[in-house]
């Protein structure tokens, strides 16, 4: 295992038990948990992405905030929904973000999945163009954003501008060097993995996916990772792809672990459905005291054939619960895993 982040949803409600109760919490709450996790040691600092929801939804403006913040954790979303997205202002965003950083940013893009309203991508005014489903219309718009991101002009000048033009056809700017190679796709099947591979995107690939064999949600992951590390090799990209999986895991550390999450975690894999068409499968969660989730981890074959892993956090219990959170996984459980 060679890198640790955290992700957060950035889940807010104005219940009294929340220590997140207003959209502004969740988006400062997340710098400052970004700020307290790379003071932790941790490499990265990764944002889910909902709209229509009370949670982080626009996410550019507070990786720039994160970035300005940090100088060294890798920030990241974890992932971006392709059907909602304009890929040329995003890439446009995205640069802005990247360059603020120093070159930190790392982004988890996908096709999507069901949202808080139906076809809510229509309300941002896209729709699948004629024999397109919305799966093919996010794909779509992931292929016109890598294409951007390569820097290479494309546009059309004006022969009068307001300002001078370098010369030739002109590229979206900011560019940022780089960016490109640092680009994720969140994959719910082995068949999306091998597409993403050919592309020459990293994979992210979660704690749900398409329940293709039957077999425990770990094997499954892990044949998919497989998959797709195979498909990289054969389509010959130059450099060595990075592949990341996420885990709810709590390390059980005293009295107040135990009472937010002492009866453990779900020991069993979940089976459900993502559309009327589609079977899909939760991985469990992990709860535990620190030398049994050594244990447990060290059984989770996906975790063993990723180099990242990401640590759901409890967001709603406030900043400082989720560094201890953090700070328990780095100090007992990651180096007995490999870490550093």
């Amino acid at each position: 295992m060679k890198s640790i982040g955290f992700l957060s949803f950035g889940h807010w409600t104005p219940s009294t038990q929340s220590q997140t109760r207003s959209a502004a919490d969740a988006l400062l709450q997340s710098i400052d948990l970004a700020i307290a996790a790379e003071e932790l040691g941790a490499d990265g600092a990764y944002f889910r992405v909902h709209h229509f929801a009370r949670q982080l939804a626009s996410p550019f403006p507070l990786l720039a905030a994160v970035g300005a913040k940090t100088s060294r954790i890798e920030i990241g979303t974890a992932v971006i929904d392709m059907r909602y997205e304009n890929p040329l202002y995003m890439a446009e965003d995205a640069g802005a973000a990247d360059l603020i950083s120093g070159g930190r940013l790392q982004l988890g893009i996908s096709r999507g999945s069901p949202e808080q309203v139906i076809d809510g991508w229509r309300y941002f005014g896209y729709q699948p163009a004629e024999g397109e489903t919305e799966a093919d219309m996010g794909r779509r718009h992931a292929k016109v954003f890598l294409d951007v991101l390569r820097g290479h002009g494309f546009a059309q000048p004006n022969p009068r501008p307001m300002f001078p033009n370098p010369p030739g056809l002109l590229r979206l700017e900011p560019h940022s060097q780089g960016l490109r190679d640092r680009i994720w796709w969140g994959a719910g099947s082995n068949a999306t993995a091998i597409w993403a591979a050919k592309l020459g995107m990293n994979l992210q690939s979660s704690t749900l996916k398409n329940d293709e064999t039957g077999e425990a949600f770990h094997i499954q992951q892990a044949a998919q990772i497989r998959a797709y590390r195979s498909a990289w090799k054969e389509a010959g990209h130059a450099r060595e792809p990075r592949v990341s999986v996420s885990r709810s895991i709590i390390a059980i550390m005293g009295d107040r672990d135990r009472a937010y999450f002492g009866r453990g975690g779900d020991e069993d894999d979940q089976i459900g459905f993502i559309s009327p068409e589609t079977q899909a499968i939760f991985g469990r969660s992990y709860a535990a005291e620190p030398d049994v989730l050594i244990e447990q981890l060290r059984k989770d074959e996906a975790i063993n054939e990723a180099d990242t892993l990401l640590l759901t956090v409890p967001n709603q219990l406030g900043v400082a619960y989720n560094a201890h959170v953090i700070e328990s996984i780095l100090t007992h459980v990651a180096p007995a895993l490999g870490w550093r």
